[in-house]
């Protein structure tokens, strides 16, 4: 149980959510566990299926408190909210901006900002703990330039230009990508970004790690009351879900490739777990993808100290606290959106 921002988090999936007087009780095979006070809350998450009581649920929409319901992986399953207040104004301000390029740049500079920030401390990172494996030189060639595209992109007007300074980033942080992985490199390797279908095992992987980071962070949104098919930067098309691809951008390198990359450099997959079909896609194995999700959840119970809050919060927590940070922005309480920069 973890409380951040006015909103409450029950990470625990096996617990019941009751009312007494004021406040809500957390309770585990009849044990109360916690109890917190609902005047100051916004919002309450639950991970798990025990769902909570109906005057639990009452009470939360009569003073408009939203009560997320998760599965403990983290996929959305329900909000239940009262009248239609906060929530709408919160859509209306994302819809009138997604409509207008250019209060939708000053927003999407952030997100890119977050994700060349953090692909760049991934890179320095490698110079400081594996200075005898990479291209040294090669590596803060690449970060200077990354910390140059950041002052470029801090001043930006303009969606089009924004887009052209993203993906110049990105051929700068693939062009060293490949000397990150430092093991079975014969099975293992990274000469391009690949997809519909992925070449190559690391691309395989790659697909299915921002497909799931997609579905984290779009639960998120959901939970928060935005709309995770309506964004800033990624423009609307049916089915896509926009603002979820926009708010993951920051969370790309520093979550998804290092999570890849661990499961290489370990040894948790190797060549066996994938199979390459007639038309040349890489796909992973059932059992590949058994291990793959495993490892992820593991993933999403560690603890990091969130760079804006400076509070310790599991991985898993970090999509639910930026969109929370990105409601508070479109609500006006804060001044710019936090990108999520990771050190």
């Amino acid at each position: 149980m973890k409380k951040l921002l006015n909103s409450l988090f029950i990470t625990s999936p096996d617990v019941y959510l009751t009312l007494n007087g004021e406040n809500i009780v957390v309770k585990k095979e009849e044990e109360r566990i916690g109890r917190v006070p609902l005047h100051n809350l916004e919002a309450i998450y639950t991970f798990g299926y025990s769902g909570a009581s109906p005057s639990l649920m009452g009470a939360c929409a009569e003073k408009n408190i939203s009560l997320v319901f998760l599965t403990k992986n983290g996929r959305f399953l329900a909000r239940v909210i009262g009248e239609s207040r906060g929530n709408v104004v919160l859509r209306k301000v994302q819809y009138r901006i997604s409509d207008n390029e250019e209060l939708s740049t000053a927003i999407a500079k952030n997100f890119i900002i977050g994700k060349v920030y953090n692909n760049k401390w991934i890179l320095e990172r490698m110079t400081r703990d594996y200075s005898l494996r990479i291209d040294v030189a090669m590596f803060k060639d690449v970060s200077k330039s990354l910390s140059e595209t950041i002052l470029k992109v801090r001043n930006v007007t303009d969606l089009g230009l924004l887009r052209g300074y993203e993906g110049q980033a990105a051929i700068l942080y693939n062009k060293v990508f490949d000397q990150m992985i430092l093991q079975q490199k014969e099975d293992f390797f990274f000469k391009e970004r690949n997809r519909r279908p992925p070449l190559d095992n690391v691309n395989a992987m790659l697909s299915f790690a921002y497909t799931l980071l997609a579905n984290d962070v779009a639960a998120a949104l959901e939970g928060i009351g935005l709309d995770a098919y309506v964004g800033f930067l990624h423009r609307d098309r049916p089915g896509r879900v926009s603002l979820a691809l926009d708010l993951m951008e920051e969370l790309r390198g520093v979550y998804a490739d290092r999570f890849v990359l661990s499961l290489i450099n370990k040894k948790v997959v190797n060549k066996s777990d994938f199979v390459t079909k007639e038309n040349g896609a890489v796909i992973m194995s059932e059992e590949a993808r058994k291990k793959f999700l495993k490892a992820w959840q593991e993933k999403k119970q560690e603890k990091i100290t969130h760079p804006f809050l400076g509070e310790k919060i599991p991985w898993g927590l970090v999509p639910h606290v930026q969109s929370m940070l990105l409601a508070r922005f479109l609500r006006g309480d804060l001044d710019e959106y936090p990108p999520f920069l990771w050190k």
